[in-house]
């Protein structure tokens, strides 16, 4: 299964016939071993890369690194939830340091994250601070290099 896993993680769109010939795993097995997969929520969705500038479409991400207070008998995990809810909220993060989350957020100006934070996330109980970074340009996104054209993408040989 972990072969399967691997294959569409780096090609979400790699067919059964695909993964069959790369593994030698009868294609049958193949479906059935998918099918199981996402019904248990193992595979959780499908998705492309975009590059947006490329388009044209003007989004501001921003990594928001969250200090909370921990609840009884719950820790991180309703607050982790709760803040998971928001809609420009893109992902969450238990985290190792002097912060407990790392919040990725997604909007659509620098003003808009920045009134999510002001209006919505900082004013949550658990949370005690918040320390936004916006990000300036994305290079390498989910493993895929955004601007390096046709560049060979094995790293170069020192001697």
């Amino acid at each position: 299964m972990k072969e399967i896993l691997d294959i569409l993680e780096r090609d979400g769109r790699a067919t059964a016939e695909k993964i069959s010939a790369m593994t030698g795993t009868p294609r049958e097995s193949i479906q059935e071993t998918i099918k199981h997969a996402e019904e248990e929520k193992i595979i959780l969705k499908y998705k492309a890369v975009i590059n947006w500038e490329k388009v044209g479409k003007e989004e501001v991400w921003a990594l928001i690194e969250v200090r909370v207070k921990p609840q009884e008998d719950v820790g991180f995990d309703a607050i982790a939830q709760r803040i998971s809810r928001f809609p420009s909220t893109h992902s969450v993060y238990l985290i190792s340091g002097t912060y407990d989350l790392l919040v990725v957020v997604k909007g659509k100006s620098m003003q808009d994250v920045s009134s999510f934070v002001a209006r919505k996330l900082s004013l949550l109980p658990s949370v005690l601070r918040t320390t936004t970074h916006f990000m300036l340009k994305r290079y390498k996104d989910d493993g895929e290099i955004l601007d390096g054209g046709e560049e060979e993408k094995r790293l170069p040989l020192s001697l």
